[in-house]
């Protein structure tokens, strides 16, 4: 089996595109095929370096490797389609030679009011075939005076074009409806359609899987599959990736791009995971599964005829258990962009500053759907401010409670005489002799204890955060994270804070 992904440069992969990547790359794995990657970038306007190496990079993050393409190479390249335009010019003329296809001079202009006139009649837009049946001597002459002509193909007349659709079935077009179309446009560049069947016979493509948006496409393309004498490849179009309104997926629903899911901290395994799930059942009743487990599973004749609709909420529902999955030193390192953006990590850390931030990222992770989310589980790690905690209503609440003062006074004393808090253990010993000094116990002790040490009212269990303080309060300026004040000096200074309040 040989399957391929082609897309346009002209923008951001779209999580639509990037599932129907991920079919193909599933077929290819899942049957020991090729997956092919070809770059179709002869829009010229539109196309760009940059999109083309923002797509790669994203496809690379996802861990949909390719087989052949660029930067891989293959037998069967260019892979790019603008460096094919010699091969398109060539099978244009091996189909004006065999009479397929013709020279057709009209203007743009012309044919512009041609559709506007269809449309307005409440016809479906086709080309009148005005050049079709010029005379030869009449082309030449022309062509000799350098008129800009671009090649149509002659679709033959009468009868239908069929195909069987691996998803929806047997699928049928009049030939009447469909005109004759461009292959190659007045300045040389080939239209999508004759490209495409270029491309796919000649890199000998077995499966076109893509959108549901293709099937219009499918009948032009068949015709020229039979005009070439080539072998069409099976066909199979899946339902679009819809917004939660069962529009297509588009940014008035928020993020849409791959980009921007793995900028708002996704983990690639989740985004696969899910993506796969839309429009797609693994069967059995587990639905997080690795991914050459899913390339296993996964069958064309599964896929649903209807749209699928992209919950985010699912989607972050299965970024939680596999960021549970992904380990301590993981976790950190794909943390630690977003912990940098927030200040948090200034330099690159030292081994030591790398194992603190393992440590606390995954206390921090428990609780949070995404890594862009772990920095504000962190914040009061190294962004202790006492006066501004005050100010929090939540924090004054706590703090005028009866006897709390005393809770955070004894606390200040009793921190003042002991060693750093770097275990669970001293933690618990030194929140006992509180309790025994005050007479305090459950949220009357412990409530008054963490807004004086952190700052808030809540957050992750005192047990982690007091030891996380304290072992972080002694981190050397070397570590490359922020400095973090240890649990004396923050209550001293919380208690400073109350009495100017």
């Amino acid at each position: 089996m040989r399957v391929r992904f082609a897309p346009s440069p002209t923008g951001h992969l779209h999580v639509g595109n990037a599932r129907t990547a991920l079919f193909n790359w599933l077929l290819a794995r899942g049957s020991g095929g090729t997956f092919i990657l070809r770059i179709e970038d002869t829009d010229r306007e539109r196309s760009t370096s940059a999109s083309e190496q923002a797509i790669l990079e994203d496809l690379e993050w996802l861990g949909l490797e390719w087989d052949e393409g660029p930067g891989v190479g293959g037998d069967r390249g260019p892979y790019r389609q603008s460096e094919r335009l010699d091969i398109y010019r060539a099978q244009a003329d091996r189909l004006l030679a065999e009479g397929r296809a013709y020279y057709c001079f009209c203007p743009e202009a012309q044919l512009k009011a041609e559709r506007e006139a269809a449309l307005a009649a409440g016809e479906a837009p086709k080309y009148s075939g005005r050049c079709r049946s010029l005379s030869p001597s009449e082309v030449a002459a022309r062509r000799s005076r350098g008129e800009p002509a671009a090649v149509r193909f002659r679709v033959p007349e009468g009868g239908d074009v069929a195909f069987l659709d691996g998803v929806r079935g047997l699928v049928s077009f009049p030939r009447a409806t469909i005109g004759d179309f461009v292959l190659l446009r007045s300045d040389g560049n080939p239209a999508y359609n004759f490209a495409v069947v270029v491309d796919d016979a000649l890199m000998e493509v077995t499966q076109v899987v893509r959108g549901e948006d293709h099937i219009s496409n499918t009948p032009r393309q068949v015709l020229l599959y039979e005009a070439l004498g080539y072998r069409a490849p099976r066909f199979a179009h899946v339902a679009l990736v819809m917004g939660p309104d069962h529009t297509p997926l588009s940014k008035r629903h928020g993020a849409t791009s791959v980009a921007e899911f793995r900028a708002r901290g996704y983990l690639p395994e989740a985004l696969l995971n899910y993506l796969a799930l839309i429009g797609w059942s693994p069967g059995g009743d587990q639905e997080v599964l690795p991914i050459d487990e899913l390339a296993r599973r996964f069958r064309l004749e599964d896929v649903g005829r209807s749209a699928g609709v992209f919950d985010e909420e699912k989607l972050a529902w299965v970024n939680r258990h596999y960021m549970r999955l992904a380990g301590a030193s993981r976790l950190a390192r794909l943390a630690a962009p977003f912990l940098r953006a927030e200040g948090i990590v200034v330099t690159e850390p030292d081994a030591g500053g790398w194992a603190y931030l393992e440590s606390v990222v995954v206390m921090a992770s428990d609780s949070v759907d995404r890594l862009a989310d772990i920095p504000g589980r962190l914040r009061f790690l190294f962004s202790y401010d006492a006066a501004r905690a005050l100010a929090r209503p939540e924090v004054q609440a706590i703090v005028n409670e009866d006897g709390a003062r005393e809770v955070v006074r004894c606390l200040a004393h009793e921190l003042a005489a002991s060693e750093r808090l770097t275990s669970r253990e001293a933690f618990r010993a030194a929140a006992d002799r509180v309790k025994r000094e005050t007479g305090r116990k459950g949220k009357a002790l412990f409530h008054p204890i963490r807004v004086a040490l952190t700052g808030e009212a809540g957050g992750p269990e005192l047990d982690h955060a007091v030891p996380a303080i304290e072992r972080g309060a002694d981190l050397p300026a070397s570590s490359g994270l922020a400095p973090i004040a240890g649990c004396g000096e923050r209550v001293r200074m919380f208690l400073d804070a109350l009495d100017r309040a």
